[in-house]
């Protein structure tokens, strides 16, 4: 692994831990009733701002029946809720509720807390240089998770 592998990965992974630590914290004064994969799938959910049902059986790459399920599952624990399309009655799609923000704002709030530091620690020139790389990251180098991408994949196939 080269050193800008190792440094993405060693990151990455100080995210994820700080994330557990702070839910795992919090256990005895919350509900915690979210399983691994729910987690994964309010994730995927939450990224995809509002997706339909099959848009988000599409970017996990899982069966629709498979998917009603995890959202139904979901729906019931509170953590989404569905709105019905205004172009199309028939369709639904599913956005995090309130309970699900409060959940993930402990991650939010650190990225915040890391966004404050480089600010103090960097010039601002290396600053802005640092947020148009990880722009570039984002948006040009990382082309198969574009969630706009994969919205438009799903509603095509589901025209087949």
């Amino acid at each position: 692994m080269d050193k800008l592998s190792k440094a993405l990965s060693d990151i990455y992974s100080k995210f994820r831990i700080h994330f557990y630590m702070q839910i795992f914290s919090n256990f005895e004064t919350r509900e915690a009733t979210l399983t691994t994969v729910e987690t994964f799938s309010m994730e995927c959910i939450s990224a995809l701002k509002n997706p339909t049902i099959a848009e988000f059986a599409h970017m996990m790459n899982i069966s629709a029946p498979n998917a009603a399920y995890r959202v139904n599952s979901l729906l019931q624990k509170g953590y989404i809720e569905k709105i019905q399309s205004k172009e199309d009655q028939r369709e639904y799609h599913i956005r995090p509720t309130k309970k699900y923000i409060n959940y993930s704002n402990i991650y939010e709030s650190y990225l915040k807390t890391i966004d404050e530091r480089c600010k103090e620690r960097f010039s601002e020139e290396d600053y802005n240089k640092l947020k148009e790389m990880l722009n570039i990251i984002d948006t040009e180098l990382m082309p198969e998770l574009n969630l706009e991408h994969i919205k438009k994949a799903s509603k095509k196939n589901k025209g087949n």
